[in-house]
């Protein structure tokens, strides 16, 4: 563990695995910041933080945190900067810690698409190896509804080119989206996108109500029926079942997930849908985690 002399704009938020990853904040935000199911940044304006800034806190980290390995670049999508800054910035975090193995950071399919098939490329040869993308589905209806500002064709589009440049994805689908209304088409049509992208890591988080679901009816485009906890577990079934992976690091286990779930896809997509249905035909509370289960 390291302190560093530096603070953070917060709130701050990275991907679980980046645990242990050193952060540096390039921005400040999300350039979005209106999709109707996200709270992260709602506090914060927008703001690209100037070089100068980055730099500082660079020189500053390195001695005390030298033999780093991985590094996050924050906040909500620091992919967002021109390659040209992205890559004098990634330049300076190789020249400054020798045992760097792995640079990443949120990105969202309009950022991967601002640029080019080459700049793609050159930021991958700079160590931007892996970037973290919220898809939340990949149905066009719901993705209009909870104002994604993105479509099925754009996604795809964008993480096809980022996987074609040599960019690892980690993709992510927002389980209980659509409520009760758009759960067959949420997990049928997100299922047909991430089998067209074949992520390298896939995740699935369930949709989260911190200020209360009228708030986010009022955000939402449509009418929404909450979805029961089995019900939402149901919808993760199906989507499992639709899918088609060749090599897909799986995990369903952030803090939002009833049932914690992992395997490599295809090789235990029979074997989670099978726990899934063993379940659903069986169910008992004391399986759920239980941060979760007060009031089902």
């Amino acid at each position: 563990m390291f302190y560093l002399p530096f603070s953070y704009d917060e709130p701050l938020f990275r991907p679980p695995s980046e645990a242990y990853s050193l952060i540096f904040q390039l921005t400040i935000g999300c350039s979005w910041n209106k999709c109707a199911f996200c709270e992260m940044y709602t506090s914060k304006n927008f703001k690209v933080r100037k070089e100068a800034e980055v730099y500082a806190e660079i020189d500053q980290a390195k001695d005390l945190a030298n033999d780093t390995r991985k590094i996050f670049l924050a906040d909500g999508n620091a992919f967002v900067l021109s390659s040209d800054k992205l890559i004098r910035i990634l330049n300076k975090l190789n020249q400054s810690f020798p045992r760097l193995a792995r640079i990443s950071a949120y990105a969202s399919s309009r950022d991967i698409l601002s640029k080019t098939n080459e700049e793609l490329v050159q930021l991958r040869n700079a160590g931007l190896k892996l970037l973290y993308v919220g898809i939340e589905s990949g149905d066009d209806e719901l993705l209009k509804m909870a104002d994604k500002g993105e479509t099925y064709n754009s996604t795809e589009e964008a993480l096809l080119k980022a996987r074609n440049a040599g960019i690892k994805l980690s993709v992510m689908i927002l389980i209980g989206l659509g409520g009760k209304h758009f759960s067959n088409q949420h997990s049928i049509n997100s299922a047909k996108l991430i089998n067209s992208i074949q992520p390298e890591y896939l995740s699935t988080l369930v949709l989260s109500l911190p200020h209360g679901i009228n708030h986010f009816k009022k955000r939402f485009n449509g009418e929404f029926v909450q979805l029961s906890s089995y019900e939402l577990i149901e919808e993760l079934g199906l989507f499992l079942q639709e899918l088609n992976l060749v090599s897909t690091v799986f995990r369903s286990d952030h803090a939002s997930n009833y049932l914690v779930l992992k395997g490599i896809l295809d090789r235990d997509n029979e074997i989670l849908v099978n726990r899934i249905n063993d379940f659903l035909q069986n169910p008992q509370e004391d399986k759920l985690r239980p941060e979760w289960s007060r009031g089902l």
